[in-house]
């Protein structure tokens, strides 16, 4: 499973990559013809917005799987290890929290926008909340998952018994 992720989250950086450089040549060839031939794309800056807000949810999506957002442990590293296990299990549950009133907000706001036009493209702008709602089903499907591989030890094997039981709909106690 987790190579699957990661090639996701590879597809993921080819996206912002590639929307970078349409940025740039969006942006870039909209200067020079606006200075040099007195005309520019109409649809430059609108696109070059979208792009910029998309490649900064997908960004947080392969930040959040990296575990590259910043964090300050100058606290919790003082703790003792219970207390440390407290605070990672409150922050799990805080982001959680978070990321579902990221979900339901851009939900909102995508059906309040699903009939505005865009000024330049036409386009619905429920397309710039809809990066929101995506980062969000990303982001607590791997908030919810981290923290049952968090409460799993590494050297866990399931025994042959273990699976048939899951199989059959029962429960398997990690503890």
């Amino acid at each position: 499973m987790d190579k699957f992720v990661d090639k996701a989250c590879k597809g993921i950086e080819f996206l912002i990559a590639l929307g970078l450089a349409i940025m740039v040549v969006l942006v870039f060839g909209n200067v020079v013809l606006r200075y040099g031939f007195n005309s520019g794309i109409t649809v430059s800056e609108e696109v070059s917005r979208w792009l910029f807000i998309w490649g900064t949810f997908l960004g947080a999506i392969v930040a959040l799987r990296e575990h590259g957002h910043l964090g300050i442990d100058m606290v919790v590293s003082r703790l003792p290890a219970w207390g440390k296990k407290i605070c990672l299990v409150a922050g799990h549950a805080l982001m959680l929290f978070i990321v579902v009133l990221l979900f339901k907000g851009c939900l909102e706001q995508m059906k309040i926008n699903w009939d505005v036009s865009a000024p330049s493209t036409g386009a619905p702008m429920a397309i710039v909340y809809a990066a929101g709602l995506v980062f969000a089903v990303h982001g607590s499907i791997e908030r919810v998952t981290n923290k049952v591989f968090l409460l799993s030890p590494p050297n866990v094997s399931v025994a042959a018994e273990d699976k048939q039981r899951i199989a059959e709909g029962g429960f398997f106690n990690q503890s």
